[in-house]
């Protein structure tokens, strides 16, 4: 099996993800982050778990006031993934990639709508207004998880394109004298305004043939679907398997997987937020399961694996040296959901006896906190974006409230027993190990040479 697998399965596996679009999504999602953490803690500011100190906060003004620096960062964060992706792909290229940035946002926003018009309301769909329509803006909810998809098919296509008028050298080259910077500019107008025009006559096409534009149109046919799809059973196993199946073999599944399906989950997140303001929270008013709180809190928590319940172990129950050892350097790590310490010293990694509930728990954890959503057990999470190292409890209060954290709670408790007689049995063959390859001291080959019988 393990030559199978490194043998014929890995290596497409690998050749996929190491390909030009997928490197350039992977690389170019990392660009967001930071302002999606930052915007992440004006956002539990704006939108705090407690109703009473919301409303407090709401009431002094201080609540719309954390809520504008969430909405010009975690708000926008597909404006950041365009200018990510394009830029990865041309820097990877070996070109200047800055103004392959600017310029996919250029085009992200000429494909969008630059009307803003009327809409029922989330919270009283029954509500009756006078129609309106705002023109000449630029409408930010597509500069944010309902804009992801389009983030991405922008990003990749400006960055393979301005990177083959860069290949093919149709550009304008200055002297040298001409200062470097002021090359550069003018180094990018020909395929700027090749790539603006295709993008301007797209918009038409749309505008004209088909009176929608090209990013409600995606938005539709697209990535509404492709949400549907993560939201489900199928979602489940490739947020919970796929990331610990690759890191069996050595391979960072969770940055792999995350990276192409972070711009659909947090999407879901933002869905979720909308009906949360709204106070509509509810599967049957369209809230999703899976979302990007799904997998950092409920499938990843303390590190790939949900490792806890295994570091619990070598710290309290292990014999071995080496179990115990590791076990007191990673406890502090995991409460932060960091476990390449075990994943590589342990090792996890391509460790058959350890194999079936590294691979198994995080299924475990992800299908009954489907079934108890579904169910309406505890509701679906509020579209809270937490930093992936916010230590468990914490983080599910956040996005669940107290039956989150509780939850969450009983999922880590459940680690324990899966990883419980697996590792059990690890620790007696290191135990083993230790005990057999431990040389006599002098004292003992004296007594021994003494006492040959002993």
């Amino acid at each position: 099996m393990n030559n199978f697998i490194n043998e014929k399965l890995l290596p497409p596996v690998m050749k996929f993800v190491n390909t030009k679009a997928v490197t350039a999504i992977k690389n170019g999602m990392l660009y967001p982050i930071p302002f999606i953490v930052i915007g992440a803690v004006f956002l539990i500011l704006g939108q705090f778990p407690i109703q009473g100190v919301q409303d407090y906060l709401n009431e002094i003004g201080l609540g719309p006031i954390f809520m504008q620096a969430n909405n010009a960062s975690f708000g926008i964060m597909a404006l950041f993934a365009v200018f990510g992706i394009a830029y990865s792909w041309v820097r990877d290229e070996g070109h200047d990639a800055v103004p392959a940035g600017m310029l996919a946002i250029v085009v992200d926003i000429i494909l969008q709508p630059d009307t803003v018009k009327s809409v029922t309301s989330i919270a009283n769909p029954e509500r009756v207004s006078t129609a309106w329509q705002v023109s000449g803006v630029i409408d930010k909810a597509w500069l944010g998880g309902k804009g992801m998809i389009v983030a991405i098919i922008v990003g990749l296509l400006v960055g393979w394109s301005y990177s083959w008028f860069m290949k093919k050298g149709f550009t304008i080259k200055l002297p040298g004298q001409v200062p470097a910077n002021v090359a550069a500019s003018f180094t990018a107008l020909i395929p700027g305004a090749a790539i603006v025009t295709v993008a301007t006559a797209i918009y038409g096409i749309f505008k004209l043939g088909f009176n929608t534009t090209m990013v409600e149109w995606i938005y539709a046919t697209i990535q509404t679907p492709l949400q549907h799809a993560t939201d489900g059973p199928l979602g489940v196993v490739v947020v919970a398997f796929l990331p610990v199946f690759l890191w069996f073999f050595g391979v960072h599944g969770a940055t792999i997987v995350g990276g192409i399906m972070t711009p659909l989950l947090l999407a879901n997140n933002a869905d979720n937020l909308a009906l949360y303001k709204a106070g509509k929270l509810t599967l049957d008013n369209g809230a999703h399961i899976v979302t990007q709180a799904f997998m950092d809190q409920f499938i990843t928590v303390t590190g790939s694996g949900m490792t806890i319940g295994l570091v619990i172990f070598m710290l309290v129950r292990a014999k071995s040296v080496q179990m115990k050892t590791l076990g007191k350097l990673e406890i502090v790590p995991a409460l932060f959901n960091i476990n390449e310490p075990i994943l590589f010293g342990l090792p996890l990694v391509l460790n058959p006896l350890l194999a079936i509930p590294f691979i198994l728990t995080p299924l475990v954890s992800g299908f009954a906190t489907y079934a108890v959503i579904a169910m309406g057990i505890i509701p679906p999470f509020n579209g809270m974006y937490v930093p992936w190292t916010t230590p468990a409890i914490v983080s599910g209060l956040i996005v669940g409230g107290w039956q989150g954290a509780l939850w969450q709670a009983v999922m880590l408790v459940m680690t324990g027993f899966m990883y419980y007689p697996f590792a059990r049995k690890y620790d007696k063959v290191l135990l083993a190990e230790e005990q057999g390859d431990a040389q006599p001291s002098a004292a003992d080959i004296e007594k021994l040479e003494e006492n040959p019988a002993n």
